[in-house]
Formats: C-alpha cells, sequence, structure tokens
C-alpha cells in the first residue's frame, strides 16, 4: 500500500513540473503570435477572425473563414474557350437549306379533258377527272400511278365513259422558287363504254407525257398542270388521243 501511494506522488510532481514548463512557453507563443492565442482557445474547424487580423496571420497556412470564401458563396461559371466558335450567331440560318422541302409523296387530283379517236373519222370529246400518286425514291427519280375516268358526249348527250389505270417510271427536276418540272411513262389497262360492234371494250393502253407543279406560299400544296399522249388499242387500230389536265397537288 505505501509502494502504490508512493508512486502516485511521484507521477503527480512529474505532471505538475511538466505543465509548468507548458504554460510559460504557451504563453509566450500567445504573445507573440495572436492568432496561436485563438488556436487554443478555439475549437477544431471552427475558427473566426479576429478583430483587425487577415488571413495571413492564421497558423501553418489555413485561411480563415469569412463570407465571402464560405462553401455556399456563389460561384460564376466562366464560359468555354470555344463556346464563341462553336455555338452559332444570332440571327444565323440553322442550316436551312431551303425554304421549299422536297417531299417523297404526292397526291394528285384534278380535271382532265381527253379527246378519244375511236376509230379514223370519228372522235369523241371526254371531260372527267384524274387521281394519281408519286413516290421517289431520288430526288429525280419515282414510280408514278394514275387513275383517270372521263364521260363521252355526242351533241351534248352522255354517251358512256373511258377508263383509264396504269403506272410507270416518273422523271422530275427542281428549279427554282419551288417549281418542279417532270415527265412519265405509264402503262396499263383502258375500258370504254358503251358496247360497239366494232369490237371489245377493253384494251391494252400507255401514257407518255409530262408536266409541271408550282408550290402555293411554301407550303404543301401545289398547282399541276399536265398533258399526255393516250395510245390504246381498240377495234382492230389504234387511237392515239391527247390528254390535258390540272389540279391540285398535296406533297407529304
Amino acid at each position: 500500500m505505501r509502494r502504490m501511494i508512493f508512486v502516485l506522488g511521484i507521477i503527480l510532481i512529474f505532471t505538475s513540473v511538466a505543465t509548468a514548463q507548458e504554460n510559460p512557453a504557451q504563453e509566450n507563443q500567445a504573445q507573440e503570435n495572436p492568432a496561436y492565442a485563438r488556436l487554443l482557445a478555439t475549437p477544431y474547424f471552427m475558427l473566426a477572425p479576429l478583430d483587425g487580423e487577415t488571413a495571413s496571420t492564421a497558423p501553418l497556412g489555413i485561411a480563415p473563414a469569412t463570407p465571402a470564401t464560405s462553401a455556399f458563396a456563389s460561384v460564376t461559371l466562366a464560359p468555354a474557350a470555344n463556346a464563341s466558335s462553336s455555338s452559332p450567331a444570332a440571327g444565323s440560318p440553322q442550316g436551312v437549306q431551303s425554304v421549299f422541302v422536297n417531299y417523297q409523296w404526292q397526291a394528285y387530283a384534278g380535271y382532265t379533258f381527253d379527246r378519244f379517236y375511236v376509230v379514223p373519222g370519228k372522235e369523241l370529246n371526254t371531260n372527267g377527272f384524274n387521281l394519281s400518286m408519286q413516290y421517289y425514291f431520288l430526288n429525280w427519280f419515282g414510280l408514278d400511278g394514275e387513275f383517270a375516268g372521263t364521260i363521252t358526249t355526242q351533241r351534248g348527250v352522255y354517251n358512256g365513259w373511258l377508263v383509264f389505270g396504269g403506272g410507270g417510271p416518273r422523271f422530275r427536276w427542281l428549279g427554282p422558287r419551288g417549281i418542279e418540272l417532270w415527265g412519265h411513262v405509264l402503262v396499263g389497262y383502258s375500258h370504254f363504254t358503251p358496247q360497239t360492234p366494232f369490237g371489245s371494250q377493253d384494251a391494252f393502253a400507255y401514257t407518255a407525257g409530262g408536266g409541271g407543279d408550282i408550290n402555293i406560299r411554301r407550303t404543301r400544296f401545289a398547282l399541276r398542270l399536265g398533258a399526255d399522249m393516250v395510245a390504246t388499242h381498240y377495234f382492230g387500230t389504234y387511237q392515239y388521243s391527247p390528254k390535258a389536265f390540272g389540279g391540285i397537288v398535296f406533297k407529304f
């Protein structure tokens, strides 16, 4: 028991001597450097600048926290060095090639006039409609399908129908201001009524011709005018009948 008391007494003596030696050293450093005294008296990560202190008085190169340098201070991001060169200037065109768009599909409906040469020395003026659809694989080449039906009249009296349906290649040239010039060749079938004593009512037929489309105010609509030569084989002979037409085109 006495030995334990003796050992504890020696430890207390050494502790008192060490504390007495540290306190003067700390007091001397605190007098020489006010920031050091603040470091001793302030909890860790809670440093704040004293009155009249600047960031250069902080020990160990630690900059004192200020409202301007806090973690939640606003940050202004500078634009990238090449931002001005990569972004287009205001008001400049964004890759616009033309105000007229070239669509692949076209649908047409309009009026048709056909002068049908029945047999040599006999002709019929026919009036009606024609419908057609075009699809362009390329800007200059596509496929064309058409159906036309006209009424035959003699002396102002209805006499019958002349019907044609066929398809074939179509070629076009895209001009300025939405103008489109084209040509086509169609091969198909025709039907003529009424029945005549000259032969069958059905015959092979083909059409060759062309025309032009004019866009309407930069829309999907256009005006079409065209002319064809219709060849048929009725009554043991060939007929070559001119046809003129006009109407509206819708592009999509």
